[in-house]
């Protein structure tokens, strides 16, 4: 029968894709650009990647550009970094180049596919692992639906040599883990010190300076990085996102390199 051909056959490939999941090179939680400049760079490089998101369409805050006007702004210095990844850009104007963002965010989702990055959506990440040094080993995993219907749902478990949290304004991975444990950040305070107003041209700045390893084996990107150190927002201007997304992709490199994390 068709219905049960059909049904089995989504039910056999989404179960595979999925256990080879649960140990990887890295987990990127969040597809927003950082995350998915992130993925691709990493991927090209060879390494097994995952990338984990809550809504069912990927993209983040790509896709509504400004105000629900879908263009977005992306600076000239970030353009270099988007036609290696295989973004058609137009006309540069005053150093910026206006990009319609169903097209990036559709670009940046299918290249980052296709350089190998596993996405699983629909899937949201509540609490992570510590491997036995304390260093972060993965994350706890679950449903988005029980997250979203607070729905008391035992999740799984994916390790990982490290991950990324791209969560974006809520910096939700860092958030978890500061305030279910006691550590300290690589911040000015060791805290998560929350995201300030809107201020473009320092924002902008500030989210490349911010992108880092900001616990043991556990990085930040975009506006996460920027939500944990405590700097400003910046609207729909794109191009310190796509440079954060590649820095990190170098730090975690060097990370998977070393020895990987030991669990009990």
């Amino acid at each position: 029968m068709l219905e049960y051909n059909v049904s089995k056959g989504i039910l056999d490939s989404y179960h595979t894709k999925l256990k080879s999941a649960l140990d990887s090179d890295a987990i990127i939680v969040g597809s927003g650009p950082s995350g998915l400049v992130a993925g691709y760079f990493l991927a090209k490089a060879g390494k097994k990647v995952v990338m984990f998101e809550r809504e069912l369409a990927p993209g983040g805050g790509i896709w509504g550009g400004g105000m629900f006007f879908n263009d977005v702004m992306v600076q000239e210095e970030a353009a270099t970094i988007l036609s290696e990844i295989g973004v058609e850009l137009p006309e540069v104007k005053d150093n910026f180049y206006t990009i319609d963002s169903v097209y990036l965010a559709s670009t940046l989702i299918s290249k980052a596919v296709e350089a190998g990055v596993t996405l699983l959506n629909m899937i949201s990440i509540e609490d992570i692992i510590f491997a036995k040094d304390e260093s972060i080993g993965g994350v706890v995993l679950n449903w988005a639906p029980v997250h979203k219907e607070h729905m008391h749902v035992d999740p799984l478990m994916a390790i990982s040599r490290c991950v990324l949290d791209a969560t974006g304004h809520p910096s939700e991975i860092v958030n978890v883990l500061t305030r279910k444990n006691e550590i300290t950040l690589n911040t000015k305070t060791g805290k998560v010190m929350g995201e300030r107003s809107l201020k473009c041209k320092k924002a902008e700045l500030a989210t490349a300076e911010n992108t880092c390893e900001i616990y043991p084996r556990l990085f930040v990107s975009g506006m996460a990085a920027n939500g944990v150190a405590g700097a400003y927002r910046m609207g729909p201007v794109f191009g310190g996102m796509i440079r954060s997304g590649k820095k990190v992709a170098e730090q975690m490199l060097q990370c998977i390199d070393t020895e990987a994390p030991i669990y009990d």
